[in-house]
């Protein structure tokens, strides 16, 4: 019994552990479902809040909207007034304009033709005397033709006789060195074969005379010739067949004596001829070297001439060239400046056109205050030529009208902005002094106190500031902001 009661004992415990954990998880899943019903609840509520306030801005941005359109409006109506009257002046300017130009355009026109007229008729002038020139120049050019021509036939035909005589000249000298050659030749032939047979006869005389005497000695020397021949033969077999070599030699050698003999007589029967051509020649080469001395003279002293010519035309082209180069560098120096103040100028231009206004942009010139008759006589003045230097100078700088207009209205300006700046400041010391005097009047102080003071009352008895005497309070000063500015920060 005992074990049973202790089992259910145990068991109890048990199931109320089991039965703890079920109300925890019941109270768990209550909260949770709690929380997700207020999660959902604040869901709705933000997304219908989210709704309610795109609504009012779409509502706040549709009135702003409204009021913008209508300020908006009334701006684009007065710069549309403002657009139509200075398109109305634009307009009116543009005329005048139009109407100025076509009055230059057809004054240009008269001139143009004018010029046109007097140019036509100095270039007829000018073909006049072009056509005169050319004809004294044409009847020039055929009396020196002539002239020429009658020189170049009289040099041509002294030429030619000249020639002439030259040529039978050396035809002569060509047949006197051809008849003293075949003379010579003839007796140097004969002296040649008389020289020969005397040769020949004595050559033959003292053959006969020494084979008679030499005879007997022959025979005796024969044998012993032979005898020593045939000593000699076994002695000097290597040398007679050297002999015999040298005598084939000895034969060609004289063969060849032979033909440079002839050929020896050639050259001397040449040189005698090439002498004659010789002396013939030194003759005609110092005539030529006589006539080339001179010449060359007549040359040197050209050369001299033109040397000298050539040094003093150096000399000015370097005196040319280094004033050259001195202007040069002044007329550099002086473009710079020139180029810088233009720079300056252009950059100063820049800025004042920044600083203009709209009616200066729109009407940059300002109208002529002098009436159209007056006008009408300063144009005419302007057409006619001017007879003074400075006059004619002034013609160079027309172009620049316009910019002294603007100049001259700006210096104008500058004055009128100094008048009224003097006038400013004198109002400014003014307003200072009174603010000085008031602020002195409402200023308690010992340098106050020492001067007159006409707000300053004393009184010996005064009064103890009751309600009736405070001063009414001011209403409060609250600021405004546009609520399109504050909801997108809201949001």
């Amino acid at each position: 019994m005992p074990k049973k009661g202790r089992k259910a004992a145990a068991l109890s415990e048990e199931e109320r552990l089991l039965l703890m954990q079920q109300k925890m998880l019941a109270e768990e899943e209550l909260s949770k479902k709690k929380e997700d019903m207020l999660t959902q609840f604040l869901k709705d509520k933000l997304a219908k809040e989210e709704h309610n306030s795109a609504l009012n801005m779409n509502k706040i941005n549709l009135q702003w909207r409204t009021v913008l359109r209508e300020v908006k409006a009334r701006e684009l109506r007065k710069d549309i007034e403002i657009l139509s009257q200075t398109f109305e002046r634009v307009v009116d300017c543009k005329d005048s304009v139009i109407r100025s130009l076509a009055r230059d355009l057809s004054e240009a026109e008269a001139q143009y033709t004018h010029a046109l007229c007097s140019h036509l008729h100095n270039i007829d002038q000018l073909l006049q005397l072009q056509r005169c020139r050319l004809r004294y120049l044409d009847e020039d050019y055929n009396t020196e033709r002539e002239a020429l021509k009658k020189e170049f036939e009289t040099e041509r035909g002294m030429i030619i006789e000249h020639h002439d005589k030259e040529s039978r000249y050396l035809r002569d000298v060509l047949l006197a060195l051809e008849q003293s050659f075949s003379e010579s030749e003839y007796e140097a032939k004969l002296d040649f074969q008389s020289t020969r047979d005397d040769v020949k006869n004595k050559n033959l005389e003292e053959k006969h005379y020494l084979r008679v005497q030499l005879e007997g000695t022959v025979e005796e020397l024969w044998k012993r010739f032979q005898q020593a021949l045939k000593n000699y033969t076994e002695a000097t077999e290597d040398r007679k067949i050297a002999f015999e070599a040298l005598k084939l030699k000895d034969e060609k050698s004289s063969k060849e004596i032979e033909m440079q003999m002839k050929k020896l007589q050639k050259i001397q029967d040449s040189i005698g001829i090439l002498k004659g051509k010789i002396a013939a020649h030194m003759r005609e080469a110092e005539e030529q070297n006589r006539r080339v001395h001179e010449e060359k003279e007549v040359v040197l002293k050209q050369l001299q001439k033109l040397k000298s010519q050539m040094n003093q035309a150096r000399a000015k082209a370097r005196s040319n060239l280094a004033k050259l180069t001195l202007e040069s560098s002044t007329a550099l120096k002086k473009l710079r400046g020139v180029l810088e103040k233009a720079e300056l100028t252009l950059r100063l231009a820049e800025m004042c056109r920044k600083l203009e206004t709209e009616e200066e942009k729109v009407l940059p010139f300002y109208a002529s205050s002098l009436s159209r008759e007056e006008q009408e006589e300063l144009e005419q003045v302007s057409l006619e030529k001017p007879g003074e230097q400075l006059a004619q100078l002034l013609q160079d700088y027309l172009g620049l009208e316009h910019f002294w207009q603007r100049y001259n209205k700006v210096k104008l300006e500058q004055l009128a902005l100094e008048r009224e700046k003097a006038v400013l400041r004198q109002e400014n010391q003014k307003l200072r002094l009174l603010l000085k005097q008031y602020l002195d009047g409402i200023s308690v102080s010992d340098e106050v106190l020492s001067r007159l003071n006409p707000l300053l009352i004393l009184n010996p008895k005064p009064r103890a500031p009751g309600p009736a005497g405070r001063a009414p309070r001011k209403p409060p000063l609250h600021n405004v902001i546009e609520a399109a500015h504050e909801v997108p920060h809201i949001l």
